[in-house]
C-alpha cells in the first residue's frame, strides 16, 4: 500500500512561534499585547451589543453594551500598573 504525506497548504515563515503546529501557546503576553487583546475583546463585546440590539434582544444587547466599558477599564488599569504612558 503506497502512503502520500501531504504537505500543509501554508508553512510558517519565519520564528513565529504560534504558527508552527504543535508548539506552545505564549502563556505570558507582553503587557501592550495583553493591553491590545483587552481593547479587541471591548470593541468585539460593543458589536456584539449593538448586533444584539438591532435583533430585538435588549436584556442581552444591554448585558454587552455594559460589558464593553469594563474591559476597557482593564485596559487602562493595565496601562498604570505596567507603567505606560497614560491615556490623555
Amino acid at each position: 500500500m503506497f502512503i502520500a504525506i501531504a504537505r500543509p497548504a501554508v508553512e510558517p515563515q519565519g520564528p513565529d512561534t504560534v504558527a508552527v503546529p504543535g508548539s506552545s501557546a505564549i502563556s505570558e503576553p507582553t503587557p501592550r499585547a495583553l493591553h491590545a487583546r483587552l481593547l479587541e475583546n471591548a470593541a468585539l463585546r460593543r458589536m456584539r451589543g449593538l448586533e444584539r440590539r438591532r435583533e430585538q434582544r435588549l436584556d442581552d444587547a444591554d448585558y454587552w453594551l455594559h460589558a464593553a466599558p469594563m474591559a476597557v477599564q482593564k485596559a487602562s488599569a493595565l496601562r498604570e500598573d505596567k507603567s505606560f504612558a497614560p491615556l490623555p
